[in-house]
């Protein structure tokens, strides 16, 4: 024993020695001495907040304010920042390494200072707050009341080498949506009364945010509930004070936004057929507007109706794309007239969403010059990415997805739930199939979306930060940044499981209902037995959240509550009022009955509890009317009533589950191989062909394998579950072949709007059945292969064909 403990130590030892001896470390706040600040004369005015920002970050840390020093040259000991085009830079290899680069940084320690450069000025800025961050400074110190805890003494840890970095993706950014019951009514009534909307003072909080984020472009809100972004003074201002880049979402082309700046008793029908000189008026106007301006725009170009809805006035796809073309062409003469440049240099961007992508399938040419931004499926789900031709575009292409969404097959506004594996997942094989220009992520009203936006954000600036195993790790850093690392173990417990669970069902799917057209809530499709198990793993996370908040320092308990507390048990208590309404029905003893109708209804005030807090008790106010319990009023947010339908429990005898990832063999090719992504899928541990490149297997496909023992010689179901991802073509398909019998092709892909498409994105699975006549006791082997990448394996059953499926195929 005592050899083993010497060994463990000797280990240590050497690890922390090797650790140490790739890292150097700059004191900044040691004792009484606290390290300057320096900056040239001629820093840009947004770079000096900046480093107000980091002086400001020092002392709320350590109650020690470094002083900010103008100088033209290096000499006394202390932390150098400006661009490269500073003085005290002139005579520095750091120039050429980040000289003509776009948003680049080098942050590394020479003799006794710190040298903190970009490329540009948001470079610069981006490592100010890198710096910050490594401090321990949350990017969301503000957004989630994420205060800093104190400390004596201040060191910054940095790699021996430095850091030196740049974006993956050129412009990323968020899109404010669906703004109505949470961002719009907390800006109007709570936070800038003075404007009574989402205005100058709001967005100066949500740029600053961005930039600690690292990102550089906003799509501003946009619903009815909210004046258009240049129709409220100082707007276009904060946006040029901060570099922030302004685009526009897939039905605002021109910066334009319809919805409140298009006047139909003034303008007449947004109509290009019948109403074409005022539409290029409306258009031009706002380009004359910007012209005047410093503002740094993305054009999106097109048109779609005055919302989201389909283009006034063609008769066919015919004439749509005949016309979008035209119109196409129209905009970029616009642009060049206007700006006096090349339209090379004039960032524009078309968004193939919904109908307008069945015109881009369909022969709609979009110059090349022109970025691509590929929609996912509004559930997460890229809908098509470019191939090979697409790829070598010179205007690039990039991706729209959502983490909120409003509309059919149901919203998901309420909570984020969008699992990280997901994220990873299709923002990865966006990339590896040429997105790279622009990433905007749907973020709703930000909160409570935080975790995923930071994650998407993270992955926008450094696509390899994590990696297909890394997902626990990133989570890992970023509670001990937001809470404690004494938590960090535990509390990923319950993000994995948070996660996973909404992957079976949304929170704000429970009711088993859906919207446009909305219909009432029904009877879930969950046994009682899944129910049963389904509140016991809720009533765990909640256990697990109760006891790890004792461990959290009282700067972070405001912090803890937005983005862990009203999270878990929001959803906790949604899923319990279905699932204990739900098992009303499968019971007959009235006493039993009336019980668990009483926990539903519980449940319902538990929320309302729940979001009461969070808007007049926490922050002493300061989230008022930022948190709805009930976006859109649909059904699902309401108290349940006395159950007036009933179900017979059902029976069913031993099943086998399977992991995809428990596989026996598989079979890879040259080029590709199969992985786990851990945090994906039902299962946690889903499986899929690595790389993500698209590609379609001529003759050999790659394959895996399962083992399962029958005990009783029956027909038999094999159901195949796997996440429904998209192909370019619809053209996703698997075989299936159980022993050596012939194997079974089935197509998986979905379009958008089918009953089958609805049923697969509230379930976040493809649900593939092969009923096997008189299968005999034994072991058997179960094989699936596939005809191209980008089919992503979850999970495996087998079961008697007689007694049918289950909802879920459990984990353990």
């Amino acid at each position: 024993m005592k050899k083993i403990t010497t060994l463990i130590l000797t280990i240590s030892t050497l690890v922390s020695y090797c650790q140490s001896k790739d890292r150097v470390d700059f004191s900044i706040v040691e004792a009484n001495k606290t390290t300057s600040i320096y900056i040239d004369k001629n820093t840009d005015p947004l770079i000096i907040w900046a480093v107000n920002e980091l002086a400001d970050d020092v002392k709320e840390l350590t109650g020690k304010r470094p002083e900010i020093i103008e100088t033209n040259t290096i000499s006394k000991k202390g932390i150098y920042i400006g661009q490269i085009s500073s003085d005290f830079f002139k005579s520095k290899t750091i120039r050429k390494e980040l000289f003509n680069q776009w948003e680049k940084f080098s942050i590394k320690k020479e003799k006794d200072n710190l040298l903190i450069a970009g490329s540009d000025v948001r470079g610069t800025v981006y490592a100010i707050f890198e710096m910050t961050e490594r401090l321990g400074v949350s990017p969301w110190k503000w957004w989630a009341d994420v205060h800093s805890i104190k400390k004596e003494n201040l060191t910054f840890q940095l790699p021996r080498k430095g850091i030196n970095t740049a974006p993956s993706v050129q412009y990323r950014g968020i899109f404010l949506n669906d703004e109505d019951w949470g961002l719009q009514p907390w800006a109007a009534k709570t936070f800038e009364k003075e404007t009574g909307d989402i205005g100058p003072k709001t967005y100066e909080k949500i740029f600053q945010l961005l930039l600690r984020l690292k990102a550089n472009t906003i799509w501003p809100a946009m619903h009815p509930s909210t004046k258009g972004f240049f129709t409220i003074s100082g707007n276009k201002e904060m946006a040029q004070k901060y570099h922030i880049v302004i685009g526009s979402s897939h039905a605002e082309p021109m910066l334009r936004n319809n919805v409140d700046e298009w006047k139909p008793k003034i303008y007449g029908d947004y109509n290009y057929f019948t109403n074409k000189t005022q539409v290029d008026k409306y258009w031009q106007d706002r380009l004359d507007e910007l012209k005047l301006g410093q503002n740094e725009t993305i054009m999106t170009l097109g048109m779609r109706g005055v919302h989201d809805s389909k283009m006034e006035g063609a008769k066919d796809l015919k004439e749509s794309i005949a016309m979008v073309e035209k119109i196409i062409v129209n905009q970029r003469e616009m642009l060049s007239n206007t700006f006096k440049k090349p339209l090379a240099a004039i960032p524009q961007a078309f968004v193939p969403y919904k109908e307008v992508l069945e015109l881009y399938d369909n022969g709609l040419k979009i110059p090349e010059d022109i970025t691509l931004v590929w929609p996912d499926d509004n559930y997460g789900y890229i809908r098509r990415l470019s191939n090979i031709e697409e790829q070598k575009r010179s205007g690039g292409s990039g991706v729209y997805y959502h983490i909120s969404y409003w509309g059919r097959p149901h919203d998901y506004l309420w909570l984020s739930t969008t699992q990280p594996g997901l994220i990873w997942y299709e923002m990865t094989k966006a990339y590896e199939n040429g997105a790279k220009k622009m990433w905007i992520v749907n973020v709703g009203d930000i909160k409570p979306a935080e975790y995923d936006t930071e994650l998407f954000l993270d992955l926008a600036w450094n696509i390899n930060s994590i990696k297909s195993d890394g997902l626990n790790e990133y989570l890992k850093n970023w509670i001990s940044r937001e809470f404690t690392p004494e938590i960090a173990t535990d509390l990923i417990v319950v993000f994995e499981e948070y996660y996973r669970l909404a992957s079976l069902r949304k929170p704000e799917y429970m009711g088993w209902s859906q919207t446009e057209p909305t219909t009432p809530i029904q009877l879930a499709d969950f046994s009682a037995e899944e129910s049963l198990n389904r509140i016991k793993a809720y009533d765990s996370l909640i256990q697990k959240v109760d006891n790890l908040a004792a461990f959290v320092p009282n700067e972070r308990k405001n912090a803890w509550f937005q983005l862990v507390v009203y999270p878990v048990k929001g959803a906790a208590y949604m899923n319990h009022k279905f699932l204990y309404w739900n098992l009303s029905a499968t019971t007959s003893d009235e006493k039993l009955k009336n019980e668990y109708e009483l926990l539903a209804s519980e449940s319902y005030q538990k929320i309302k509890d729940l979001t009461d807090f969070y808007n007049t008790k926490l922050s002493d106010g300061k989230w008022n009317h930022m948190m709805s319990m009930h976006p859109r009023n649909l059904p699902v947010f309401d108290s349940v009533k006395k159950n007036p339908f009933s179900k017979e429990p059902s029976i069913k005898t031993d099943r086998i589950y399977i992991q995809a990832n428990q596989f026996k063999a598989k079979e890879d090719t040259k080029e590709y191989q199969w992985k786990t992504i851990n945090g994906l899928g039902y299962s946690n541990n889903a499986i899929t062909l690595f790389p993500f490149h698209q590609h379609i297997f001529k003759s050999k496909k790659p394959s895996a394998s399962y083992e399962f023992e029958i005990k009783e010689s029956d027909n038999y179901t094999v159901e195949v579950r796997l996440l429904p991802t998209h192909a370019n073509n619809f053209d996703h398909e698997i075989g299936i072949q159980i022993d050596k019998n012939a194997i079974q092709h089935f197509k998986i892909n979905t379009k958008d709007r089918e009953k089958a498409w609805k049923e697969n994105v509230l379930r976040n699975s493809v649900i593939v059945k092969l009923p096997v006549a008189n299968v005999l006791k034994g072991k058997h082997t179960v094989t699936i292969e596939v005809n191209q990448t980008g089919i992503v394996l979850d999970q495996v059953a087998v079961y008697k064909t007689a007694e049918g499926s289950n909802y879920e195929i459990p984990v353990k």
